[in-house]
């Protein structure tokens, strides 16, 4: 099990907000770069990356940091990148300075032929973010509910050919209350592809639940407030998901 810490980035600072609000953020480093390094040092094997008002405003608002923040450590460890990602030229940009794997999220609910193209144009770098409550697609920051069955649209896009879907609980994000598994391994159960889980890892605890069933397809997950506020130890955790699932590095 992959453990991924999120870096959330607002105003070029990395923050986290409660429940996708964003007049409800918590500024936690105003560098993020040494964030990444923070990270990087304490065992993580992935970076998530988040351009917050990018996600916003529909185009990168945060890219001079995220560039900085991938020629440091954009060699040691794969980045994902997520916020604002609505074109083609952009995703080949920053593909072109080093991220691994680009995010595309409510652009892909709304418009499925520009994911559809993106995963032709750039195979096995594409993953897709589904927001969901009670199994409902969610948009645009979470503000907008769909009719979208979440299982139903996650395996419409693994046909186009999707890396992994980046699932997200939200109504446990942020609020460090636990992750949704039933939801996650029902999810995971449905694909072909792995899932990553996200929202509401609050401690060790989680992390044993998510082990307990990674076999069912469940990749690895993103911690964001619980390692920034202390409540999950990020090297402990990570050691522990690999002792408990032998994915301990040589």
């Amino acid at each position: 099990m992959l453990l991924i810490p999120a870096i959330d980035l607002k105003d070029g600072h990395c923050v986290r907000l409660k429940q996708g609000d964003m007049s409800d953020a918590t500024v936690f480093s105003e560098d993020p770069e040494a964030m990444a390094r923070h990270w990087l040092d304490q065992g993580a094997r992935r970076l998530h990356l988040v351009d917050l008002n990018g996600a916003v405003a529909g185009k990168p608002k945060n890219e001079a940091v995220i560039k900085k923040i991938v020629a440091a450590v954009g060699e040691d460890v794969p980045i994902q990148l997520g916020g604002g990602l609505r074109d083609l030229d952009t995703i080949e940009r920053y593909l072109d300075d080093g991220v691994s794997y680009v995010i595309i999220g409510t652009a892909a609910v709304k418009n499925p032929g520009f994911l559809h193209d993106a995963c032709v144009a750039f195979p096995g770098h594409i993953i897709v973010a589904l927001d969901a409550k009670q199994g409902k697609v969610a948009t645009d920051g979470w503000s907008k509910m769909t009719g979208h069955d979440v299982v139903d649209l996650a395996r419409k896009f693994e046909d186009y050919g999707v890396e992994a879907v980046l699932y997200t609980d939200i109504g446990r994000d942020g609020m460090l209350n636990g992750v949704n598994i039933e939801a996650t391994v029902k999810l995971a159960q449905a694909l072909r592809i792995p899932v990553i889980a996200s929202g509401g890892i609050t401690d060790l605890a989680d992390i044993d639940r998510l082990c307990a069933v990674e076999e069912e397809g469940i990749m690895g997950a993103i911690t964001g407030r619980a390692i920034y506020e202390g409540t999950l130890d990020f090297r402990a955790a990570q050691a522990r998901a690999d002792e408990l699932n032998g994915d301990a590095p040589d």
